[in-house]
């Protein structure tokens, strides 16, 4: 089932971003569970979760961003897609996009982004099979330094 995260979904998603970021520092001053409760609280935020018998196995996080541009229409910023890694080329990766590419679409959106640090050839297949181009744009990224 694709829905909306809740507070009690909080353990289980940090399990999939240790999958997905293995070399984050585990946080044990509750900062972590602060920014979590801060994306749950923020309208224009989404955290979405597949539930499969009520076992988290796939989470996507949705930025709405308010827009002066194309008739004051927000766009989409979609980060930390992970699907379990036992049960990856399952389908459940396309099941989470679509519902997560359908709230961009119903929160009024006029395009969706995403970026991944990914080298892997079936990462950015499985983008493109989702709907995302490559080629429309170009994407910086900067750090502090």
């Amino acid at each position: 089932m694709f829905r909306t995260a809740r507070p009690d979904d909080f353990a289980q998603i940090v399990h999939l971003y240790r999958q997905l970021n293995p070399d984050d520092p585990v946080l044990d001053d509750g900062s972590d569970a602060a920014a979590y409760q801060q994306i749950l609280d923020s309208p224009a935020l989404h955290l979405f979760v597949l539930d499969v018998d009520g076992v988290v196995v796939a989470t996507t996080y949705l930025n709405v961003i308010p827009n002066l541009t194309r008739s004051a229409s927000p766009y989409a910023v979609i980060e930390n897609v992970v699907v379990d890694e036992s049960r990856r080329g399952t389908g459940l990766g396309r099941q989470i996009m679509a519902g997560t590419l359908q709230a961009a679409w119903d929160a009024g959106c006029y395009k969706a982004m995403l970026m991944t640090g990914s080298r892997t050839p079936g990462t950015h297949a499985f983008y493109r099979a989702c709907g995302f181009s490559p080629d429309a744009k170009t994407a910086y990224l900067a750090r502090p330094s």
